[in-house]
């Protein structure tokens, strides 16, 4: 697949190496793994001198090895001697950059944490001693999102305030996601592209891994998934086991149930059994994999509130490949194919609400977006959506089939809503699949 879209987080690198004229400079890149960390910033650097050091669980006099192969290849220049130290290396380069404007890309760069964990302190040594008077542009990748928070941003750690500039890469937003699928979909199909979105996220590894083999339909994403030797299957376990540690089953008993529609803490509690607030507290604030959702116009300390998983494709995985693993293990990939195809329906709903919310957010019309419901979940309301500059509200139903939503329905359970929109020029709207590349 082609490279799409990342032009903010292409400029701001482009304009950081400028900045290496004068002195060098930091930026950390993290994201969830699979989301195009290390495309991007190989993509930055094309036009650019650099050198790429990939930290792999090896031995430290190994990995010195590999990038001292690297420097002499890149920056051709012969290093005599055996290094063995990274602290050696980092010198080394940084010595280089006194002469040379360059690039250095460290990706998976928490894995020194494992390695050797004094590699922070030793880089903050070199960096405060020679930045101002070098020329060299550092960039950190890492997928572990909690442990790279801990390396830059904990105010304990050596390389703290040290970055001048911090990218969270995102995914694909829906502009970018339907660019790339109408390019290879002539005809657009609503419901097989809210089940590419509901799937995908708009994760770049997944969207390329999809779009090459020309798998655009929910069938054929489902069969793509569910067989064999599939990449997606351990996927979860993959991205977060390393993030939740030993405790990872709590986590995942969790986020399977949020997953599976038990979206409040007592809910969760109840079936578990247990006190979850310190295991969600970190979700949310640590992790950054699920979100807490407050009805809109609620005070900042009420306790109504309902827990989402921010990541599309994590949250399918724990509703129908986690939830159904002793399925998995005897490779019963028949039996998890029709429990998808009998709940995706009920499933995709939600990501139809969600989609309709992005759409509503690119299009620069509001500067508050969310939802309302009162106690005991009535009155529940998909969206609102504010213009509190032009006084402007949207109140939307989302629905899979606009034949069963009703704006006389909308409007009766607007009316506690009403009252904090006294001055409002409100608009009542009903979304459904076939709005899905209309203009907002």
């Amino acid at each position: 697949m082609k490279f799409y879209d990342r032009e903010i987080e292409l400029n701001q690198l482009n304009r950081t190496f400028t900045l290496t004229q004068n002195s060098s400079q930091m930026t950390f890149i993290t994201g969830r793994r699979r989301i195009g960390k290390t495309r991007l910033v190989l993509k930055a650097v094309e036009d650019k001198p650099f050198l790429y050091f990939f930290v792999s669980r090896k031995t430290e006099p190994l990995l010195c090895e590999e990038y001292i192969e690297e420097i002499q290849k890149k920056l051709k220049i012969k290093v005599f001697g055996e290094i063995h130290s990274f602290k050696d290396i980092f010198e080394l380069v940084m010595e280089q950059s006194r002469q040379k404007q360059f690039v250095l890309i460290i990706d998976e760069v928490q894995e020194f944490l494992r390695i050797n964990p004094s590699v922070f302190g030793d880089i903050q040594n070199i960096w405060d001693r020679l930045k101002d008077e070098t020329h060299l542009h550092l960039i950190f990748c890492g997928s572990v999102y909690s442990m790279m928070k801990k390396i830059f941003e904990h105010s304990t750690e050596p390389l703290f305030a040290r970055a001048t500039q911090k990218i969270y890469l995102q995914p694909f937003n829906i502009r970018i996601l339907q660019q790339i699928y109408a390019e290879f979909n002539q005809q657009i199909d609503p419901k097989n592209y809210l089940a590419f979105y509901t799937i995908t996220g708009g994760v770049a590894k997944y969207v390329e891994y999809f779009t090459d083999r020309r798998i655009f339909s929910l069938k054929k994403i489902i069969d793509e998934i569910f067989q064999e030797n599939s990449l997606f299957l351990d996927e979860g376990k993959s991205v977060l086991i390393e993030e939740f540690g030993k405790e990872y089953t709590t986590y995942f008993s969790i986020l399977a149930l949020i997953a599976s529609s038990k979206t409040s803490r007592s809910e969760i509690e109840s079936i578990l059994g247990q006190n979850i607030g310190g295991y969600l507290d970190r979700l949310e604030n640590q992790f950054e994999i699920i979100e807490k959702v407050k009805p809109i116009f609620s005070k900042p300390a009420s306790r109504v509130q309902k827990y989402f998983i921010s990541d599309n494709f994590l949250s399918f995985w724990f509703r129908f490949i986690y939830k159904y693993y002793s399925a998995l293990e005897i490779k019963n990939f028949a039996y998890l194919k029709q429990i998808v195809f009998r709940d995706f329906n009920t499933y995709s709903g939600r990501f139809l609400e969600k989609y309709f919310k992005e759409k509503l957010a690119v299009s620069g019309k509001f500067n508050n977006i969310g939802s309302y419901w009162e106690k005991g979940n009535r009155n529940e309301i998909d969206i609102v959506a504010l213009n509190e500059a032009e006084r402007k509200a949207l109140i939307a139903e989302v629905k899979l089939n606009k034949q069963k939503a009703s704006l006389q329905n909308l409007h009766q359970k607007s009316v506690r809503l009403m009252n904090f929109l006294k001055d409002y020029q409100i608009t009542f709207k009903l979304f459904s699949l076939d709005d899905m590349f209309e203009e907002i």
